[in-house]
């Protein structure tokens, strides 16, 4: 029998029965009638929390940002013990996240989501890129500063290294192999790109 408006936490069950078919059927692969179905609870209900598939899916993603940004932050750990260690330690969170939380990071970055049109997901996803940010500025210190880049650009830079890394090697695009794994790839690609700004030695 169908639960009604009285479902003890009806809003985070819905929030778990997407996961569950964003993993099987990717983000747009299912209806809100269908993660009604699978929280067993009526369609009606749903309404009363979501107006659409769309604003489900979006909660979906802030619960993600959130604890992507959670994982980040844990990873610089204020910096310590030195920037570089600490700069390397959030793109390898980066790669964790993604594979263990892959229906959050569906949400996040497979959806379609346009940020702006969910006030509560932008503000946590511009977080989670705060800190990525930080470790960027707090590295590149380092630099004499007529060669620093911007840290907004330094940062976009490993995003989009560590983004590419997990959707090519990691996730499993078609024709995309290679005999190392995610992690070394990123590591490699990581002390390639400081050694080009001169944070890291030749020899590093």
């Amino acid at each position: 029998m169908k639960q009604g408006y009285h479902h003890g936490n009806l809003r985070q069950a819905l929030v778990e029965a997407a996961l569950k078919l964003i993993s099987e059927h990717g983000p747009t692969g299912f209806t809100l009638s269908e993660a009604a179905k699978a929280a067993d609870v009526t369609p009606a209900a749903v309404y009363r929390h979501f107006a659409g598939r769309d604003d489900l899916i979006a909660e979906v993603a802030r619960q993600g940002y959130d604890i992507f940004a959670a994982l980040m932050e844990f990873a610089y750990n204020g910096g310590k013990p030195s920037a570089l260690a600490a700069f390397e330690a959030t793109g390898r969170a980066y790669l964790a996240f993604a594979r263990k939380y892959p229906g959050h990071y569906m949400a996040m970055f497979e959806s379609g989501l346009i940020l702006n049109t969910h006030p509560d997901l932008a503000l946590v996803a511009q977080k989670a890129r705060n800190v990525l940010e930080r470790a960027a500025e707090s590295l590149s210190q380092h630099l004499p500063e007529g060669k620093r880049p911007p840290a907004s650009m330094f940062s976009a830079h490993i995003w989009a290294m560590s983004h590419g890394v997990v959707e090519l090697f990691m996730r499993g695009a078609p024709g995309a192999k290679s005999p190392f794994s995610p992690e070394d790839l990123l590591e490699a690609g990581i002390g390639i790109y400081l050694r080009g700004l001169g944070l890291l030695r030749p020899d590093s």
